[in-house]
């Protein structure tokens, strides 16, 4: 049986162009598109850290170790051939903070969110408010952590579990300054408070104002890392910030605390991932 040639139309929406007797069709250009995106995202997640020069000397690594097998040295060879059998675990080493960072941005995706994020119930909101509306006035300081799509897990277990029904009462007694569990944060997941006097990472951005103290800092730090929201109350003046997607925003109202709150609870979550603006 003989085989019946492509028409020529076929062949044409396969094949561009070709490069000298190669020819390169619709696949290559979506292959090396997809491919240059890739690396660019990573080069964007890597800059401005150490991990550009060890990626740099990786790469050297592998050139050295293909110019060893292309000359045919035996002994340089076998070397880097079992040098290779751990490369994969190494780079997975190497660059675990970035690629946790990478995970946390996928997590942020707003497809992802609208799979996994849970409204709150109106009840929580009342509770929080009420809670900040007092640690407010009476000048405590608090810090309270709200998961979304990213899990708290790690931060959770640094902390004393509680697993409690969120209620006004409760966080005040906790943030209440004789109280032991007053240092640290308290993370709600879900519909219950998780845990009390957990520990969350502290943000090093020097943009932040350098007279915040460590609850601001930890807030922006745990925000930088999840997609939690965190709401802070200082014990100095009794101002109430929010802290989201890594930025800080102070001296905020009950009613923009509140806005920003449901906001970012919402099923109707903007695309854009950006906080949702203050209620005028």
């Amino acid at each position: 049986m003989s085989l019946v040639p492509a028409p020529p139309s076929a062949l044409l929406f396969l094949e561009v162009f070709r490069i000298g007797f190669v020819p390169v069709g619709w696949l290559d250009l979506l292959d090396i598109a997809l491919t240059a995106v890739l690396v660019y995202q990573g080069y964007r997640l890597i800059r401005g850290t150490i991990a550009v020069q060890v990626a740099v000397a990786l790469l050297g690594i592998y050139a050295l170790s293909e110019v060893v097998r292309a000359i045919g040295l035996t002994t340089l060879n076998t070397l880097f051939g079992a040098v290779g059998d751990v490369f994969v675990l190494a780079v997975l080493i190497l660059f675990a903070p970035e690629i946790r960072q990478a995970l946390f941005l996928l997590g942020r995706n707003p497809l992802v969110r609208r799979l996994v994020t849970q409204p709150p119930r109106q009840k929580i909101t009342d509770e929080v408010v009420g809670a900040l509306r007092e640690m407010s006035r009476d000048r405590v300081g608090s810090l309270i952590a709200f998961a979304r799509s990213s899990g708290l897990r790690n931060y959770v277990e640094s902390g004393t579990q509680i697993h409690a029904e969120v209620e006004r009462d409760l966080l005040t007694s906790i943030f209440f300054p004789n109280s032991p569990l007053h240092d640290g944060a308290v993370i709600v997941q879900g519909q219950k408070i998780e845990a009390a006097r957990c520990i969350l990472p502290v943000s090093d951005a020097r943009t932040l104002d350098p007279h915040l103290g460590l609850r601001h800092r930890a807030a922006v730090g745990l925000t930088e890392r999840t997609d939690a929201f965190v709401v802070v109350t200082s014990e100095e003046t009794g101002k109430i910030s929010v802290a989201e997607n890594g930025k800080l925003d102070v001296d905020l109202s009950l009613d923009e605390v509140e806005a920003r709150f449901n906001a970012a609870f919402s099923p109707a979550r903007r695309d854009d991932d950006e906080p949702a603006p203050p209620a005028p």
